[in-house]
């Protein structure tokens, strides 16, 4: 996206000569959805490869689909089909790891997490954009502690491990993959610490060292810490049936996306930088609040869950419907 001509008057202006380090990036002000194919997009991943283009999806589909999107003018540049995957099921997430490679979380579990497995694909980005087949590798999942929801996946750019959030309403808890998937047994996360909202989607920072998680109605920003994740503050979100998050390759900014056709995707400052929306208030190196990430006390608990309440029946976000 192109630098406004204000800023680049004030800066010829203010004498400084030097041409900026960080310039600004497709998508970095956000971007609608134009595909009219891309109905429910559940997942957003800032390509690697090529510069201001983001992989989404559907929930569900008519095949299993990716879909490679310019963040400057929101138009499809490549439609890319999975083979080698058999039957999707309810795709949630997608997260592009080190190496450019492209994963996929079939994760999602609108029966209530009864699924015993759940899937994800991994494929190499397609260096070239163009509408193709890929085929990508299988991996079983199953949870050590039972079957449950989850439409939040996220990778670690440094180290490759594969982390999923379950979506529980009371909040969920972060799920630790094995250091390197095997497509030849089953995968089992295990439980490593609570995340204090009901996630919709989550997303690394570059650098790997914030993991943002949002929901519905509001979002939680944590230092990594190696895993041991610390609370740090809060995430404004756009209201509505939010199932995306993701951010820009710059790690400048955090890109939050909408289901429906013809959704807005908004761009954030990234939390945990300075001057990010309500980081301040929280401020938790050593885990802030324990709370439930819906208020900081009582009162503000009560009108959250009334605020979910009148969401849920405006946008249907409790009752979902049944896929097979």
């Amino acid at each position: 996206m192109r630098r406004p001509l204000a800023l680049i008057a004030a800066t010829l202006l203010t004498g400084a000569l030097a041409v900026p380090a960080a310039l600004a990036v497709d998508g970095d002000e956000g971007f609608t959805i134009k595909d009219p194919r891309i109905t429910e997009s559940s997942g957003l991943a800032a390509s690697r490869l090529h510069p201001g283009v983001y992989w989404t999806h559907n929930d569900q589909d008519e095949g299993p689909y990716l879909y490679a999107v310019d963040g400057g003018t929101g138009e499809t540049v490549a439609r890319v089909a999975l083979s080698g995957v058999g039957t999707l099921r309810d795709v949630e997430a997608i997260a592009v790891g080190p190496g450019n490679r492209i994963l996929v979380g079939d994760i999602g579990d609108n029966l209530g997490g009864t699924w015993p497995h759940v899937w994800i694909y991994e494929l190499p980005e397609p260096t070239e954009l163009k509408d193709r087949t890929v085929r990508a590798t299988q991996y079983v999942v199953k949870y050590e502690d039972g079957a449950r929801d989850a439409e939040s996946m996220v990778v670690h750019p440094k180290t490759g491990r594969v982390y999923i959030i379950d979506k529980k309403e009371d909040g969920g808890h972060l799920y630790e993959g094995p250091a390197k998937l095997s497509a030849s047994g089953t995968n089992v996360f295990r439980p490593t610490a609570p995340v204090d909202l009901w996630a919709t989607d989550a997303a690394f920072s570059p650098d790997g060292e914030r993991l943002s998680v949002r929901g519905y109605l509001g979002g939680i920003w944590y230092d990594w810490n190696g895993g041991e994740i610390r609370r740090g503050g809060r995430i404004s979100v756009p209201l509505g049936q939010g199932e995306s998050a993701t951010y820009t390759t710059d790690g400048r900014k955090l890109l939050l996306g909408m289901e429906g056709a013809g959704s807005r995707v908004e761009a954030e400052d990234a939390p945990g930088g300075g001057g990010e929306p309500g980081a301040g208030a929280e401020g938790g190196k050593g885990g802030g609040d324990a709370g439930d990430g819906n208020g900081d006390g009582n009162g503000d608990t009560v009108k959250v869950v009334v605020v979910a309440a009148v969401a849920a029946v405006l946008f249907g976000l409790v009752r979902r419907r049944r896929r097979g």
